[in-house]
């Protein structure tokens, strides 16, 4: 069994007809995908993605030491992915928790790490 195969679609995206199965892609619906990807194009917005999909809650200070970056720089990230709807926070005392809200984004992730795996192996 591989990574990808452990967790259904199902399990956490809403049930929607196959891409091979849907209508052509919307202008629109181009426009915000690819706002989404320019927000996920960030090398440090995928460590902290890929470092809450094994922690599930990091305050933004043990998020900062576990990516090598200041709490103010990772703090600067978690706002876009946090308004963008992909993370959620809370406050505890003086502390902000960030999770990830969205699972689809795990799955999104653990993709393009098998593509960026692939092309590797893969001889033009």
């Amino acid at each position: 069994m591989t990574r990808l195969d452990k967790t259904p679609r199902e399990d956490f995206c809403p049930p929607k007809p196959a891409l091979e199965e849907s209508t052509l892609l919307a202008s629109q619906e181009a426009t915000e995908l690819a706002g989404l990807f320019k927000v996920l194009a960030n090398d440090t917005r995928l460590k902290i993605l890929y470092v809450l999909t094994k922690a599930q809650e990091l305050k933004v200070t043990e998020l900062a030491g576990l990516v090598g970056m200041k709490p103010q720089a990772v703090s600067n990230q978690l706002q876009m992915l946090t308004h963008r709807g992909i993370l959620g926070c809370r406050r505890e005392g003086v502390h902000i928790i960030y999770r990830i809200l969205d699972p689809c984004v795990v799955r999104l992730l653990d993709y393009g790490l098998c593509l960026n795996e692939d092309a590797k192996t893969r001889k033009p």
